[in-house]
C-alpha cells in the first residue's frame, strides 16, 4: 500500500511539473516624453523667439495631448501592445493623457499636476521600435466627460459629444495676438485670445453636437513610429515649434477660430496639419509628421 501511494504521489508530481506555466514573464515599460519649442524645453512662463513665418515671440499658456495604442516592436517587426497601468489618473484602457503645463504663470487655467511618462508592461523580450497614436480611439472619443473616468474626465480636453476630445491642446500668446480680449466672429463675438493648435476629429456624422456620431470623415489620429528606439535610453520629443514653422501665428484668418482647431476651410490650418502629417480639406500631407522625434 505504501509503495502504491508513493507511486501515485510521484506520478502527480511529474504530471504537475510538465504542465506549462499559464503566466508569462513581463517587464515594465516607461515611455518618457519631453515637450519642446524649436529644441528648447517647454516651460510655463518661458517666452520663445522666432516662431512661425513672422519670427514671432510666443508665450505658451497650455500644452496637453492624448496618446493611445502604444506598442513595442521586435526586431522581426512583430508589434506587441503595451498593457498600460490603470492608475485612475492619467491612463485608462489603452489611452494616456500627457500634461506638460503646471498651472504656473500664464498657464493658470491648467492643472498643477503634470504627467510626462506612459507606464505599462510587455512580455519580457527585446524590442527595437515603438509605435503609438496621438489621439483617442473612436470608440472612446464620443461620450460624456462628466461621467467618464480619468483621464477622459478632463473637460478642458473636450469639445462636444459629436466632435469628441482634443487630441492636442496647445495655446499661446504671440507678438501679434497677445493674451487679452479679442473679438472673434467664429465664437459669436465671445472673447478669444492668442493662437491655438487644437487637434481633434472633424466632420463627425451626428444629428446634434450633443450626440455621439456614427463616424468621422476626418479622424485626425496621428500614427507615429520611432525606429531604433531603446526604451531604457531614448525619449519621445514633441516639438510644437516644428508644427508652427510654416504658420503665421500673429494673424488669425477672419471669421475662424483662433489659430488652427482642425476645422475645415480655415486658412491657418494647412501648414499646421501638414506638419502633423495629416490630410486637410482633401489634400494629402507633403511628407511625414514633423511633430514627434526620438532622442
Amino acid at each position: 500500500m505504501k509503495n502504491y501511494l508513493a507511486l501515485v504521489g510521484t506520478s502527480l508530481l511529474v504530471a504537475c511539473s510538465t504542465v506549462p506555466s499559464q503566466q508569462t514573464a513581463t517587464q515594465p515599460v516607461e515611455l518618457r516624453f519631453m515637450a519642446e519649442v524649436n529644441g528648447q524645453a517647454f516651460e510655463c512662463g518661458q517666452s520663445y523667439k522666432n516662431i512661425g513665418t513672422t519670427r514671432s515671440t510666443m508665450t505658451p499658456t497650455d500644452f496637453r495631448m492624448f496618446v493611445s495604442q502604444v506598442q513595442l516592436l521586435t526586431s522581426e517587426g512583430k508589434a506587441v501592445p503595451v498593457q498600460l497601468i490603470q492608475d485612475k489618473a492619467w491612463q485608462l484602457d489603452a489611452i494616456a493623457l500627457l500634461d506638460f503645463e503646471n498651472a504656473q504663470g500664464p498657464c493658470g487655467n491648467g492643472t498643477s499636476a503634470m504627467n510626462t511618462v506612459v507606464r505599462g508592461t510587455v512580455p519580457a523580450g527585446q524590442y527595437t521600435s515603438v509605435k503609438f497614436k496621438v489621439g483617442v480611439p473612436f470608440e472612446r472619443n464620443h461620450g460624456d466627460p462628466t461621467v467618464a473616468p480619468a483621464p477622459l474626465s478632463s473637460t478642458a480636453m473636450f469639445w462636444t459629444w459629436q466632435a469628441g476630445y482634443k487630441f492636442i491642446k496647445f495655446d499661446a500668446a504671440t507678438s501679434g495676438r497677445p493674451v487679452h480680449a479679442v473679438q472673434s466672429a467664429a465664437h459669436g463675438g465671445a472673447n478669444a485670445s492668442g493662437f491655438s493648435v487644437h487637434l481633434g476629429s472633424t466632420l463627425c456624422a451626428a444629428p446634434a453636437r450633443t450626440q455621439a456620431p456614427s463616424a468621422c470623415q476626418n479622424p485626425n489620429l496621428i500614427d507615429v513610429t520611432l525606429t531604433d528606439f531603446d526604451i531604457k535610453k531614448n525619449q519621445v520629443v514633441v516639438d510644437i515649434g516644428k508644427v508652427l514653422a510654416g504658420a503665421n501665428v500673429d494673424i488669425n484668418a477672419p471669421n475662424t477660430s483662433p489659430g488652427c482647431m482642425s476645422f475645415p476651410k480655415d486658412s491657418d490650418c494647412p501648414p499646421i496639419m501638414n506638419a502633423l502629417g495629416l490630410a486637410y480639406d482633401g489634400k494629402a500631407p507633403s511628407g511625414t509628421q514633423q511633430f514627434i522625434i526620438k532622442r
